[in-house]
């Protein structure tokens, strides 16, 4: 939606022809860009809500107990979904691994603090590092606490100190999209954990079978499901997995069975419709659905900033995907803008054109940079190129 001078408006066309629908949104509300909520999955799960439905009889999971494996916790469907999600879609090796699940990545992330930092005890913290920019909840976790095992040491890329590490890799990374790899060069013992919630065909393309001792993922930006707080861990030394559950022990007693129900019933829908592809229509299959709706998004945004001439996008290259079978770019979760000359604070910038972002000093770069969502609602996301659209230097 252009917005004239008048207040009147019409909806937006694009240099190719094609037009952004009007937003339900009203012009003096601010549009939230800054958190990513996946809700624009949501259309998807509306068709299928059917035959992604659970129930859960009063008698069922009442204990705290699931599987006999080392993650007593985890129920063996939820396992068994996760081993069958990974070797249909092909991105990560999950086997000689345990699995270790957890609230989310992020209960995880502190589980795998614990685990690496108390495995060899150091007479000073580990430093936590990652390469700038670095997704900005990594430092707030590490240090709220106070530990005495781990603190957080900023970009990894400087980093140089003779002494213990953990550097969490973040590929594709959040906030920028960039396929990442180990960057720290200190001759410190040193372990590397890979953050890989982005790594599903709708964000970029599968173009290895991942095969790292410390893998993390995250249901929410897999399927959509963030309310569900399920997230996991492949790992591969088994006195790692076994601290890990402590922690998990000690910090939840477990995962919620419910989530762990429903998340397993979610990736069943997703795996039946992929291995039975020939026969599925292909807006019943989800990783061809939320590709396409982020492939539609991101052409929408290219043409309008660069319309717009405010800030530019970086530029991703293609690549073979096996998933897929087909050469692919890469769509990212967020987008990473670039203010031009002239504009110091991008987030303080698009703040007066009603749009909340947050800001690269949370990335551990300059304020020129600032991430958006593109995983947000429809409306959220028309609004937003409304008004990046109207956007001028000052």
């Amino acid at each position: 939606m252009v917005v004239a001078r008048d207040g009147s408006s019409s909806p937006l066309e694009e240099s190719n022809g094609t037009t952004i629908p009007l937003s339900n949104l009203s012009y003096d509300s601010f549009v939230n860009v800054d958190r990513g909520d996946p809700v624009g999955f949501r259309k998807f799960w509306e068709k299928l809500s059917e035959e992604a439905k659970v129930e859960i009889k009063g008698d069922e999971v009442m204990s705290y107990f699931g599987d006999k494996h080392l993650c007593w916790y985890m129920l063996p469907q939820m396992r068994n979904a996760i081993l069958r999600l990974h070797k249909v879609v092909g991105n990560a090796n999950t086997e000689d691994k345990y699995i270790v699940l957890g609230t989310g990545s992020s209960h995880l992330y502190l589980a795998l603090l614990y685990a690496l930092s108390s495995q060899k005890p150091s007479h000073i913290p580990f430093n936590v590092v990652a390469a700038a920019p670095h997704y900005s909840e990594y430092e707030g976790p590490a240090n709220i606490l106070q530990s005495k095992l781990f603190q957080w040491s900023g970009d990894a890329s400087v980093y140089d100190k003779d002494e213990p590490y953990i550097e969490l890799v973040t590929s594709p990374n959040n906030p920028d999209g960039t396929i990442r790899t180990p960057v720290v060069k200190s001759d410190a013992e040193g372990n590397v954990v890979y953050d890989l919630a982005y790594y599903w065909p709708q964000y970029t393309p599968i173009n290895h079978e991942l095969n790292q001792d410390i893998m993390l993922f995250t249901f929410s930006k897999c399927t959509g499901h963030a309310g569900s707080r399920i997230g996991w861990a492949i790992v591969k030394d088994i006195e790692i997995a076994k601290k890990m559950v402590l922690f998990l022990h000690l910090s939840s007693i477990g995962v919620s069975k419910e989530s762990q129900v429903r998340a397993a019933k979610i990736i069943e829908v997703i795996c039946d419709g992929h291995e039975n592809s020939k026969s599925t229509p292909s807006d019943r299959l989800f990783f061809e659905y939320s590709k396409e709706m982020m492939k539609e998004r991101w052409e929408k945004l290219k043409a309008v900033v660069q319309q717009s001439k405010v800030f530019t996008l970086p530029k991703y290259p293609s690549a073979y995907c096996h998933f897929t079978k087909e050469i692919s770019e890469q769509y990212p979760a967020f987008a990473w803008l670039k203010s031009v000359e002239g504009i110091e604070d991008a987030e303080s910038y698009l703040e007066k054109l009603k749009i909340l972002t947050r800001g690269g000093k949370r990335f551990g770069v300059d304020a020129a940079y600032v991430r958006i969502s593109m995983i947000g609602t429809d409306d959220e996301f028309i609004e937003l190129c409304t008004r990046l659209e109207n956007a001028k230097i000052e």
